[in-house]
């Protein structure tokens, strides 16, 4: 469904992509992996076209996704904040409407109200909690309203950046689940950047490490353990001695 071939970006001297290739099939679930700076959001950005590559190709549905009608793309996608994102001064509805009262996907107020309270009671909220602000909520919660504005508009495609920054690890483990039975149930394709390996074991049909501007390893979740590449081999197991050099 999405393809990157031979992708390339720099800012100045810094390169960050440096020929990426990658395929994500229509209603997989990819997560990407690496460490910090390897360009795992650049990657992300290039999709969705806030970051033109310098060159290479990106193709959604086998089109340029820098060509076409620009609202009637980015209509297809859902994106889960690595921060949450929500709007301080507006209620919890009105976040996860918030594309719905605008633009192509326009819903009357009150369709939208009775959309985004299904939506919050999909991630385990409750009606009431709708009319409360997010500096109301705790971080799980805030997290919570940040998926059902995900998944609001039905997209074909949702990434997820960082889904469980700044969790416990009871409630990572809440979302994760939450996050894998949404993306099932919806036929969604899925596009997540962690640094969480208990993230990728619960959410990926398939694994892709970004090191060093290129696709180090690509292969199913099931493959990480006896992958037999160094990089992957000491990154998911937190290694300090390696090929990959640590920053000290």
């Amino acid at each position: 469904m999405i393809e990157l071939a031979d992708v390339h970006k720099a800012f100045g001297s810094n390169r960050v992509l440096q020929g990426v290739n990658l395929s994500i099939p229509r209603g997989s679930s990819l997560v990407i992996i690496g460490g910090s700076g390897t360009g795992k959001s650049v990657a992300l950005k290039c999709i969705l076209g806030l970051i033109r590559p310098d060159s290479g190709l990106i193709t959604l549905d086998g089109k340029d996704v820098t060509e076409g009608d620009r609202d009637a793309f980015l209509a297809r996608f859902g994106m889960l904040f690595q921060g949450g994102a929500l709007f301080d001064s507006l209620p919890v509805w009105q976040n996860v409407a918030f594309r719905l009262m605008r633009g192509s996907l326009k819903r009357p107020k009150s369709e939208a109200r009775e959309i985004a309270i299904e939506k919050l009671r999909r991630v385990g909220l409750k009606r009431e909690q709708a009319d409360l602000f997010p500096a109301e909520l705790s971080g799980g919660m805030q997290k919570r309203v940040g998926l059902a504005r995900a998944i609001a508009a039905e997209p074909e495609i949702i990434f997820f950046d960082e889904p469980t920054s700044g969790l416990d690890p009871i409630m990572s483990g809440v979302i994760n689940d939450l996050i894998r039975e949404i993306v099932t149930e919806m036929g969604a394709t899925a596009m997540t950047i962690t640094h969480d390996m208990r993230s990728v074991r619960a959410i990926a049909d398939n694994v892709a490490m970004l090191h060093d501007g290129v696709i180090q390893w690509t292969g199913p979740v099931s493959q990480l353990d006896c992958s037999g590449d160094p990089y992957l081999d000491q990154f998911i197991h937190g290694r300090a001695e390696g090929p990959i050099e640590a920053v000290r």
